[in-house]
């Protein structure tokens, strides 16, 4: 089941997050390649993104849930202003990968953009995920460009 985030999800976002994103998150690269930074680890910067997200647009977030557990979510951010969306997270456990979960929590998230008035969605992924590199297609989103991240400790 999809449903809109409630504050008590939380810290279920959280922790989904840190579960899943080691291998695709910038901020693990960055972690991999130099270590900590300033005592502050790669999951502890992810998820501060999921709090902003949840600060930012908590009625564009959207959880899957089974049997009365959050399995997975998705995020969403509007600017009406330009008509532009973005999905910025979204995330499922491991044991629920590859049964539609990650497919419905976009059709539901695209469906809130749509319904906001937006004109344009966008969503990223690192050249390392493939599954955004599968799945983000078969919605229609085209690649529109390759972005390098560098980092350099200071």
């Amino acid at each position: 089941m999809i449903r809109t985030y409630r504050e008590q999800d939380r810290q279920a976002l959280k922790a989904i997050t840190a579960e899943v994103f080691r291998p695709v998150s910038i901020d693990a690269n960055i972690e991999d390649r130099f270590g900590v930074i300033a005592g502050v680890n790669w999951e502890q910067r992810k998820l501060k993104h999921i709090d902003a997200d949840c600060d930012a647009n908590p009625g564009g977030i959207f959880v899957a849930e089974q049997d009365g557990e959050v399995v997975g979510y998705i995020t969403t951010r509007t600017d009406h202003e330009t008509k532009a969306g973005w999905i910025p997270n979204v995330a499922v456990k491991a044991k629920c990968k590859g049964q539609g979960v990650g497919r419905q929590l976009l059709e539901r998230a695209l469906q809130y953009l749509r319904e906001q008035g937006m004109a344009l969605a966008r969503i990223e992924t690192l050249e390392q995920n493939p599954v955004g590199q599968h799945l983000f297609p078969k919605f229609g989103f085209q690649e529109v460009a390759r972005q390098i991240h560098y980092a350099m400790p200071l």
